[in-house]
């Protein structure tokens, strides 16, 4: 295959030019400049200018390069004709946009190469931290060029959690908060990064997420050596007609049989979007 050559240097340089656009606008510690503007798209999802210019960049780049790659983007009407093709890029721009808007660091650009529905090239970018995360299928996960891996916690109880922030807002997260030390993190592509790199042993959605959120992490973490799947245990495939996932499990992979058995009578959450 040719997507360590020729891909993932492409991946970086959009993931940082991306990042450039993201961090005019970003202001640590309070909201975002004003010429940033805040939309919404729907309930309790943002849309701002740097996700704009974030996702035109991205396009411009990897589209410019690979035409007749197909494309799937959070900020990009769905072109169906993707499914019709082998190589997909699948693409948020701006992951964690609740938290760029308040001035928190814990965003990111995601990046995902896919081919017949698995992902073989990841990049996720996290500008104001300068945390660079990428891997290709077969040859393992680096943070800024450096090798990662999961932790190898072994014990579910007082294991490290990755929490969503706004589902810890809503009280999803009540019925496990004496079990697992909780850490709240936005963004899910970075917990995702975050956890392969070994901070962290566990993180689970049962709230729908679509593919762009969960492409690049999921190779991240599953070349890590950690493991990532739906709440049934099943390995996730990418580029589907719907780009909703109905759940995410993703552990350091030790922790994936007993995860799975503690949530296997757990109800699933309402799409809120």
């Amino acid at each position: 295959m040719d997507h360590t050559d020729r891909h993932l240097p492409l991946m970086i340089q959009a993931a940082r030019d991306a990042g450039t656009h993201i961090m005019h606008y970003f202001r640590s510690g309070s909201n975002i400049s004003q010429s940033a503007g805040i939309s919404h798209k729907g309930q309790d999802n943002p849309l701002t200018q740097a996700d704009l210019e974030a996702n035109e960049t991205i396009q411009r780049i990897l589209m410019t390069a690979f035409p007749d790659y197909g494309w799937l983007s959070e900020e990009s009407i769905d072109p169906k004709d993707r499914l019709e093709k082998q190589r997909v890029w699948i693409v948020d721009p701006l992951d964690g946009t609740k938290e760029f808007i308040r001035g928190i660091p814990e965003f990111a650009v995601s990046i995902a190469l896919t081919e017949a529905g698995q992902t073989i090239a990841a990049c996720v970018f996290n500008p104001p931290l300068d945390e660079l995360f990428t891997a290709v299928a077969g040859q393992g996960s680096r943070k800024n060029g450096h090798h990662i891996q999961t932790s190898r916690t072994t014990q579910l109880a007082g294991a490290v959690c990755l929490a969503s922030n706004s589902e810890t807002k809503r009280g999803d997260w009540e019925p496990f908060k004496n079990e697992f030390a909780m850490i709240p993190l936005g963004s899910i592509a970075y917990k995702l990064a975050t956890l392969a790199s070994g901070k962290g042993d566990l993180t689970f959605t049962l709230t729908p997420k679509n593919e762009w959120d969960i492409a690049a992490g999921e190779l991240l973490v599953r070349e890590a050596h950690g493991q990532v799947t739906d709440k049934d245990g099943n390995r996730i495939t990418f580029n589907q007609p719907s780009a909703k996932l109905r759940s995410v499990l993703a552990t350091n992979g030790q922790l994936h049989p007993p995860l799975l058995k503690r949530l296997a009578n757990v109800s699933l959450n309402q799409d809120r979007r």
